[in-house]
């Protein structure tokens, strides 16, 4: 199971996380249980309530009160993702506050780490590594591989650490999210986008964030894109059946909404037509490798079971 690596790390030293979302939250509570001091900035002063997280309501937008929240940090991690998944958005958002972010980080001498997808890979049909091209264009792709352009030519010391498909705690909207842990760990058959038997790499949250911690406490690995740490690719049905499994229900009847589908559905509906753009995804094998970066960090993906697991733990829990 990875965990994040606190050798090079002063109880002393400022980490700055932004954002609340599943990543920015566990980041956060990784830190803290690990005994560094964060200070964690979102609109609404969310996050978890521990003694070392010190949450503050900000708008990173707001280059002069981010670049005060900055000052000290040893790391800045920047988890904001947009406030809809909807590529104007995307574009209208995430560029403006990545570009305060570089340059209040690059003020005070702080790395920045970032989360990054895999929408920028340009020839995805290939298992994709570290070294593969990141050149997609247009819509919600064209706008990662811009983002990762402009850290790429910052002065600002950035990690960029890549995931599959986001599951675990916290994560709700998302392919293994809310809409697939909760009707089959009730025995409930479901709905998946694309087709459900092809293979898919979906990462656990707990593991990217572990994997960023790490890369921010080695120098060595800075100025370039890395892999999180990521378990063997399963098809949509696989990991239905995980979570199924991990809630003692019986396996679940996975049935895939195929593509024309889909698309006749966007027609009407904006949501639908914001997740055609990634159809490619579901419709055909969808692989990242992460044996280069565990390798260099010192990290193994969590098994899935124990993923599994500790993902429907934190439904029944109440999701909280």
């Amino acid at each position: 199971m990875s965990q994040p690596a606190a050798s090079g790390h002063q109880p002393s030293r400022l980490h700055v996380v932004t954002g609340a979302g599943p990543v920015g939250w566990t980041v956060a509570e990784q830190l803290a249980a690990a005994g560094h001091r964060v200070r964690l900035l979102t609109r609404s002063g969310s996050g978890p309530a521990h003694p070392l997280v010190e949450r503050l309501s900000l708008d990173v937008s707001e280059p002069a009160p981010l670049g005060e929240a900055l000052q000290g940090a040893a790391a800045v991690f920047h988890c904001i993702h947009g406030s809809r998944y909807n590529a104007e958005v995307w574009a209208r958002e995430l560029p403006p506050a990545e570009l305060n972010v570089l340059a209040a980080a690059g003020a005070v001498g702080a790395v920045a780490v970032f989360p990054e997808s895999l929408y920028s890979y340009s020839a995805p049909d290939n298992i994709m590594t570290e070294d593969s091209p990141r050149q997609a264009q247009g819509g919600k792709r064209g706008v990662r591989t811009a983002l990762l352009a402009a850290r790429a030519a910052s002065p600002t010391a950035t990690v960029s650490m890549v995931a599959g498909d986001f599951f675990g705690p916290r994560v709700r909207n998302s392919h293994a999210g809310e809409r697939m842990v909760r009707p089959v760990a009730t025995g409930k058959p479901m709905q998946v986008i694309g087709r459900a038997d092809q293979p898919h790499s979906f990462t656990y949250v707990p593991d990217l964030a572990a994997a960023m911690i790490a890369a921010a406490d080695r120098p060595q690995v800075w100025n370039r894109v890395w892999h999180a740490p990521t378990g063997p690719a399963l098809t949509q049905r696989e990991i239905a059946g995980a979570f199924a499994r991990a809630a003692g229900a019986r396996a679940p009847r996975v049935a895939g909404i195929p593509g024309w589908a889909v698309r006749a559905m966007g027609v009407f509906s904006p949501d639908m037509r914001d997740l055609t753009e990634t159809l490619y995804q579901f419709e055909h094998p969808f692989v990242m490798d992460s044996t280069a970066s565990q390798a260099a960090l010192g990290l193994t993906p969590t098994p899935l079971q124990e993923a599994a697991a500790a993902t429907v733990a934190w439904w029944r829990d109440g999701g909280r």
